[in-house]
């Protein structure tokens, strides 16, 4: 079933103060303006494996952090096509600071699920307040009047280092210490610890390091059913925010995918430059690699793959925003496809990187060029879990042959 893109969110009436929120043809613009300071920023960030401090501050003075916050609240409530448009677009600065980026608004975006009073105790008094999450359920949870006492380890962290809250994903057990649902629980950094665990070979500014909770209290009404949620059943008493209606599965995958699509622009950057100072072809009569033909078919394909890995994702984006905006779940082969899309924009993305370095050649791999860190960077964040464009296949070509038992319930 189609249906016709819908306005951006942040054009439709609401109470919230109007002074904070930007358009979102002026939160593009913002993203585009940071991208040479993230690109200088780079190499500092991996070094420290943390995103520069003067990245943050930049991110939050241009309200970068705050797309998916209510309106109400002090955000901009943007769409996930936004969203998408400027997660790629600072992905051509920096691959870690725009998976942060990414982390940190989806799980802002969640924040906006949960009931009125969580929203409250998180951006009441700071609009600006950041969340970091991780879905997996990597915890032991034990019921006591009025909410549920959490222990557990949550690896894979991003954006944990600059956030002030987290949602961590638990079993909700009865009094009995049967489980009951698999849920998110909202909880403070400070009630936390964080173990640095993070040493990997791509994305090392993202700091996605292991956030460890020892008989942390959560109240009820910080603790959301995911399972209510994959369904599309959210506790928010705010049934005419269109964002907060979005497919659950869909938003938290497709994000993933933003800033493949931005690292591959990313290497496509790098590359035409060094091609305009006119080096040539080792071991070739090629004083300019530009002349080549086999260098303009390997660009002209690997341009072609990026706006092809672009299509996708905003198609996807538009689905997600235009049955949200109707007021209608997103119907379940429809999300599935959204999962096929999401892995395809990886695979479509990589494959335009290697293009890019097959021009470059094997200087590419030199620590001084950059296309080698965006290289790894894209390498690593491409085969998150949620991406993984086989099991996406496998789960997308059973919806459409009308098979019931699948492969994983986050459709």
């Amino acid at each position: 079933m189609s249906r016709e893109t819908p306005e951006d969110p942040m054009t439709t009436t609401t109470s919230a103060p109007q002074a904070t929120a930007k358009s979102a043809a002026a939160l593009k613009e913002s993203a585009a303006a940071l991208v040479p300071l993230l690109r200088e920023n780079a190499a500092r960030t991996e070094a420290d494996r943390k995103v520069a401090e003067e990245n943050i501050t930049a991110l939050s003075e241009a309200g970068l952090f705050r797309l998916t916050v209510p309106r109400r609240l002090g955000g901009h409530e943007a769409g996930i096509r936004t969203f998408m448009e400027i997660t790629s677009e600072l992905a051509r600065g920096c691959g870690s600071t725009a998976w942060v980026t990414t982390l940190i608004n989806v799980s802002n975006w969640t924040v906006g699920l949960y009931p009125e009073r969580a929203q409250q105790e998180v951006w009441g008094e700071n609009p600006d307040a950041r969340v970091c999450g991780v879905l997996a359920p990597s915890a032991t949870s034990r019921a006591v009047e009025g909410g549920q006492v959490v222990t557990g380890r949550w690896g894979f962290a991003s954006g944990s280092l600059h956030s002030q809250w987290a949602c961590l994903g638990i079993p909700v057990v009865d009094a009995s210490g049967q489980q009951i649902d698999q849920g998110s629980a909202l909880i403070p950094m400070e009630e936390l610890t964080i173990e640095d665990t993070w040493y990997v070979a791509g994305m090392r500014g993202t700091g996605s390091n292991t956030l460890v909770a020892d008989e942390v209290f959560v109240p009820a009404h910080r603790i959301m059913s995911v399972t209510q949620g994959v369904q599309g059943t959210y506790p928010t008493e705010r049934k005419d925010e269109g964002l907060y209606r979005s497919a659950m599965v869909p938003v938290l995958a497709l994000v993933l995918a933003g800033p493949q699509v931005g690292l591959a622009q990313a290497g496509m950057d790098v590359v035409t430059a060094s091609l305009a100072k006119g080096r040539g072809i080792s071991y070739t009569f090629y004083e300019r690699a530009s002349e080549a033909p086999s260098t303009q078919i390997q660009l002209a394909e690997a341009a072609q793959l990026i706006d092809t890995a672009r299509l996708h994702l905003m198609r996807a984006a538009d689905d997600i925003d235009s049955w949200a905006a109707h007021g209608e779940y997103m119907p379940f082969e429809t999300r599935a496809r959204v999962r096929m899309d999401t892995g395809y924009v990886a695979r479509r993305s990589r494959e335009a990187l290697d293009l890019l370095l097959s021009i470059q050649g094997a200087g590419s791999f030199a620590e001084a060029n950059p296309l080698q860190r965006i290289w790894r960077d894209q390498e690593t964040s491409s085969r998150h879990a949620v991406i993984n464009p086989a099991i996406a296949g496998e789960l997308y070509g059973r919806a459409l042959l009308g098979i019931e038992e699948q492969v994983t319930p986050l459709i």
